[in-house]
């Protein structure tokens, strides 16, 4: 058995990515099982292409794709892709899709099919902030999510995939407003391997109220 995970590259002007520093970080293997690591770009559609030549190659069994959520302060493991390019900046290769569809022959969104809220509640159970977010955005993260799920629906279908954002790290904030939340590259390493190792564990996801209120 094999899990994929995968990082992106930094952008937006920043010299560091807390996900692919944190995927760095995880072992090579979580509950016996093969964790593969693949940093992948922070540009639209490339990063797809990126992500499936790695699902070609290495066969995963399950597929984590990470990226930052500067200004979030705990993982959010994403509930929802939805079938929308609307970018604020630019991604790496300068592009700023506006209103776009990601695929025009795929749903409206896709739900992750990894367990979310069991993850969720491993992660909290270790005391690592955590929640079920039910919006990965408009930009790269969500269209790397978007991408693996269509892939999964039209191509994959024995693959469970999903997307987890997270925090920036201590020395990203040095310069933001103060109490901008941030998170060490070693919990979020420690808090995906909770996430990986309820994954494993639960094939179905659990029963619990983790909705948002507003």
């Amino acid at each position: 058995m094999k899990i994929l995970i995968t990082g992106f590259d930094p952008f937006g002007g920043a010299s560091v990515n807390p996900a692919y520093e944190a995927v760095k970080l995880l072992p090579d293997k979580i509950k016996g099982v093969e964790i593969i690591k693949l940093e992948i770009p922070t540009v639209f559609e490339k990063e797809g292409k990126v992500l499936e030549a790695g699902i070609e190659e290495h066969k995963p069994d399950i597929v984590i794709c990470v990226g930052q959520a500067g200004g979030r302060s705990g993982m959010s493991v994403e509930k929802i892709a939805i079938n929308l390019m609307e970018a604020r900046i630019p991604d790496n290769d300068g592009q700023q899709p506006f209103d776009e569809p990601i695929h025009r022959d795929g749903e409206t969104g896709y739900f992750a099919s990894i367990p979310v809220k069991a993850m969720v509640q491993k992660m909290r159970e270790h005391g690592i902030p955590a929640k079920v977010s039910y919006t990965a955005g408009t930009f790269v993260c969500n269209d790397v999510m978007y991408r693996l799920l269509y892939l999964i629906d039209k191509k994959y279908p024995n693959i469970r995939g999903g997307f987890i954002h997270v925090p920036y790290l201590p020395e990203q904030v040095t310069d933001l407003p103060d109490g901008t939340p941030s998170m060490s590259a070693e919990m979020i390493a420690q808090a995906l391997e909770y996430g990986v190792e309820a994954a494993l564990e639960n094939k179905q996801d659990i029963s619990a109220a983790m909705g948002e209120t507003h």
